[in-house]
């Protein structure tokens, strides 16, 4: 497939080259990558300037494309953005749409997991081409942890190092609920979701205090008019697909890391996914005060904390 950047925005917060720009003020920049027929949008924030830094790639998850999902803007909540917190670390990170979600191409055909990883790889081969680097740290969230799942497992000479967070497996009881719904999500590539059904994410096994009601609404919101509608071919994999990562494969530095309350990642069936590492550098962390939305959950900073510390830590 041929990758190639087709576009380049200066963004929403600040001009790079602006004399104006705070030194330490998060930067943020708009890419447009081409992968065959298929645009695919990334999303970029840095403080200062891009170049010399450690670069992180963010993976969505089956439901809001990369922007909405991890560069959240809740007014005087600054804290709920991990791009955001990630740039301030000295990290040039970036979150791409796959097709479907965002901004990117949506098929009108269902799409598929293996399409996403595709869209991935050439996001990755882009921003190395972007920066001259040979590697990057890949965080992947929820059905991101499949697609990037893959990608590690096909290009592990790329990635530094690797954190799957919300990782689902064949026994996870929300995964279990998908089953029952195959034939609607075969008969439709695509559903609607209004923005009060963007809520139910946050409570489904965690406790209504572990949320703020201003950070679920404003999700909800913004989800509502990005995602005007949603892809089921993530949905039809994991209910027919699982398992699509084979640990043994992903060779490179790795985190597994949940919420206490989430409804798709357990210890019952990540531990043996995580014992099955081959890398003696590895991790497996549990955040109180979180669930499936552990990033935009009152456990965000411990969150954000555990992955920061496992990306800037030499031995690992």
């Amino acid at each position: 497939m041929r990758h190639a950047m087709i576009g380049l925005g200066m963004a929403l917060y600040a001009m790079a080259c602006s004399p104006a720009l705070a030194a330490g003020e998060v930067v943020g920049v708009e890419h447009w990558v081409e992968n065959a027929d298929t645009r695919i949008y990334v999303w970029e924030k840095f403080t200062d300037k891009p170049t010399g830094k450690k670069i992180v790639v963010l993976a969505h998850g089956s439901a809001t494309a990369g922007k909405e999902s991890f560069d959240l803007q809740v007014p005087g909540k600054p804290s709920y953005s991990l791009m955001d917190r990630l740039a301030r670390e000295g990290f040039d990170v970036f979150a791409l749409d796959t097709r479907g979600f965002g901004r990117s191409t949506r098929p009108d055909k269902h799409m598929t997991t293996g399409q996403a990883k595709e869209d991935l790889k050439a996001a990755i081969d882009h921003i190395l081409k972007l920066r001259g680097a040979s590697k990057v740290s890949l965080v992947a969230w929820s059905w991101g942890t499949q697609y990037g799942g893959m990608y590690v497992m096909d290009n592990p000479g790329t990635v530094d190092k690797y954190v799957t967070y919300a990782q689902m497996h064949v026994d996870s009881p929300d995964v279990a609920r998908r089953r029952a719904r195959i034939d609607a999500f075969r008969e439709n590539a695509y559903i609607t979701i209004p923005e009060p059904g963007w809520k139910p994410r946050f409570t489904s096994m965690t406790p209504a205090e572990v949320n703020e009601s201003d950070v679920v609404s404003t999700f909800a919101t913004i989800a509502a008019k990005v995602e005007t509608k949603s892809p089921t071919g993530p949905q039809l994999d994991l209910a027919t697909a699982l398992p699509m990562v084979n640990p043994r494969l992903i060779p490179v530095p790795t985190m597994v890391i949940h919420g206490q309350y989430d409804d798709v990642a357990d210890t019952d069936g990540l531990l043996p996914f995580f014992a099955s590492l081959p890398n003696p550098q590895k991790k497996y962390v549990v955040i109180p005060n979180a669930g499936h939305m552990m990033h935009l959950q009152k456990g965000h900073q411990l969150f954000q904390h555990e992955v920061v510390g496992f990306l800037k830590d030499p031995a690992s």
